[in-house]
């Protein structure tokens, strides 16, 4: 019904940069909230940042300051741009929106999740 497609993971060294994307396609008729959440080996996934349909953001302590969330209603697509990394930021990284279906149902959809890993 709906699908979450995440991009822009990869290897970086501390310090450095990543932008990640999420599009979210399919039976969409609108998106509330949207949201990054991480999940590192041996942990649990952990809401990183997140921001409603009217734009408010809210970030887990460990990122504010280096990460900004950001979203684009017409093209139904969420980004993260995570600057100053660090070692501790290498985790699975996943999309999560909240749909309203065409249908009118609602439903929390997620990505498959891409990895960021940060390590010199």
């Amino acid at each position: 019904q709906v699908q979450l497609v995440e991009s822009g993971g990869g290897l970086v060294q501390p310090g450095g940069s990543l932008r990640l994307s999420c599009a979210a396609s399919g039976s969409v008729f609108a998106i509330n909230d949207m949201g990054w959440y991480r999940q590192a080996p041996g942990k649990q996934r952990e809401l990183v940042a997140a921001i409603s349909d009217g734009g408010s953001t809210n970030y887990a302590d460990s990122v504010k300051g280096r990460f900004t969330i950001s979203r684009d209603n017409a093209k139904n697509t969420v980004y993260l741009q995570m600057n100053t990394l660090k070692p501790e930021d290498t985790a699975v990284y996943y999309c999560n929106a909240d749909v309203l279906l065409v249908s009118r149902s609602r439903i929390s959809s997620w990505g498959q999740g891409t990895q960021v890993t940060v390590s010199s």
